[in-house]
């Protein structure tokens, strides 16, 4: 298994970027003959060792001895570093099937040049990658997650029957360790560090304090917060430092494809973690849940504006959904569920049994895909909420849908056309950027930094491209909570 630099020497890495290396004395040659001097070669070597707090590592740009390399080995070295941190390692469009959103806009090679020729290159690096606080955040948490992985070994709870509040289980020692090695539980001060037989009889019981600790874990991982180590909870505490870095280096790679100055008033939607982010401003304004595409379904990487509120909206059935599941329905369910032929295809009728529910948000792109009400209100209560074929349901959309109309200055024909019972379609004065997303791990309203698996499998490209093993992908089993998309 390769890891950069084995992620055992991360920290080392990180500590040493001010210390650049013995240095020939002499000026060195750069990209198309230009000099690169003493001075110049020394920020080079600094720049690239410096990589590891953007989850990057110099041999991604290097290979060999860094305190041997030429100038213009560095000086290209560290233009490609410079466009990893501008635009991203990864080109996203030449590893997905749909990839649509916004980009960065930036003449790297100019800024560089310039950046050299002046003496500030450290300055220069550093206001290339987001300039936000979840990036901040999710960088240190890569440098501690790599250094935690040289120090403590993987977690490999055996399974077994669930652990609760109260129970004595002999995995609990262990458990707890890995608690500690998380930063959900408090390490012990030197002076209760020697345990007392009356401390060591209880090790194996599950306390209130242990619980409270797997709590914030599950929150952080999206799983249900009940304090109890069942199947779920214990794949997420087996998932070693190691794993935690490479996904945090996968999500600040994914931070640094988006566009600096996103819309201040948009919609993003984390398809991973199944959550939709209102922004209006520049201010966060609120949260939903949401249900999106199951494997093998998946909803896609992509920006597109709603335009127009759907009121009471019918819903023309598409074909593939109409082969796998529409042909198996008995014509009683049909009839029963408002399903009806019109010029050759399935219609399912307005009302609250239309799998679109009361409200669909239309927006712009080639993929069909929209956002939706919905009459399955129970998987909004899952903790992972992969279940659609492909289109976001949103939590409370009615009242969703008011909202924005009120910002928009729509709110009385919107409430009317819904009171009509009939399809009815309210434009909108101002188009909403809507963004599609995929990141495994961010950092949430609260400020914690939240993780959730990888279900579609789409870490792994962006993983092996910054040298981290490929995972294998789960086998998809597509299956239907209901035939809505």
């Amino acid at each position: 298994m390769r890891i950069p630099i084995l992620l055992a020497s991360a920290a080392a890495l990180a500590l040493a970027a001010c210390d650049s290396g013995p240095f020939s004395g002499q000026s060195e040659t750069g990209e198309a003959g230009s000099p690169v001097t003493d001075s110049q070669a020394k920020q080079l070597r600094e720049a690239l060792k410096g990589s590891i707090r953007q989850g990057l590592t110099p041999d991604l740009f290097f290979k060999g001895d860094l305190d041997e390399a030429s100038g213009s080995d560095l000086h290209a070295a560290v233009l490609a570093y410079a466009s990893a941190l501008a635009l991203g390692k990864v080109d996203p469009t030449k590893i997905s099937e749909v990839y649509t959103i916004p980009r960065p806009k930036v003449d790297v090679k100019a800024g560089f040049e310039k950046a050299l020729s002046e003496n500030r290159l450290a300055e220069w690096l550093d206001t290339l990658p987001p300039q936000t606080e979840e990036y901040r955040k999710l960088s240190q948490a890569f440098v501690h997650y790599a250094e935690l992985a040289s120090k403590t070994p993987d977690t490999n709870l055996p399974p077994g029957k669930a652990m609760k509040q109260g129970i004595s289980d002999p995995r609990v020692p262990a458990l707890v360790e890995a608690l500690k090695a998380g930063g959900y539980l408090q390490q012990p001060k030197d002076e209760d560090r020697q345990a007392s037989p009356a401390t060591e009889s209880k090790a194996d019981l599950y306390t209130a304090e242990v619980a409270a600790a797997v709590k914030r874990m599950q929150q952080d991982f999206g799983l249900k917060a009940d304090g109890i180590v069942g199947n779920e909870t214990l794949r997420a505490v087996n998932t070693s430092a190691r794993d935690r870095a490479r996904q945090l280096a996968v999500a600040l790679e994914r931070l640094r494809w988006l566009e600096r100055d996103p819309p201040a008033t948009r919609i993003d939607v984390n398809a991973a973690a199944t959550q939709l982010a209102y922004w209006r401003a520049g201010r966060l304004v609120e949260e939903r849940r949401v249900v999106v595409g199951q494997p093998g379904w998946e909803t896609p990487q992509l920006a597109s504006p709603i335009f127009q509120l759907v009121a009471n909206p019918t819903w023309t059935v598409p074909d593939s959904i109409v082969e796998e599941e529409i042909s198996k329905k008995s014509g009683a369910w049909l009839a029963e569920n408002n399903f009806v032929r019109k010029n050759g295809r399935w219609v399912q009728q307005p009302g609250r049994k239309n799998s679109l529910g009361l409200v669909k948000f239309d927006m712009k792109n080639g993929e069909s895909i929209y956002l939706h009400d919905t009459p399955a209100k129970a998987l909004f209560a899952l903790p992972q909420r992969h279940e659609s074929h492909g289109c976001v349901r949103v939590q409370g959309a009615v009242d969703f849908a008011r909202l924005l109309a009120e910002h928009d200055g729509v709110l009385d024909k919107f409430d009317e056309a819904l009171a009509s019972g009939e399809e009815e379609f309210v434009d909108l004065e101002t188009e909403i950027p809507v963004r599609l997303l995929y990141h495994t791990a961010f950092v949430g309203s609260d400020g914690r930094i939240g993780f959730v698996e990888d279900v579609y499998g789409w870490d792994n490209d962006v993983a092996a491209a910054l040298g981290y093993e490929r995972r294998q992908p789960k086998p998809v089993k597509r299956r239907a909570a209901d035939v809505g998309p």
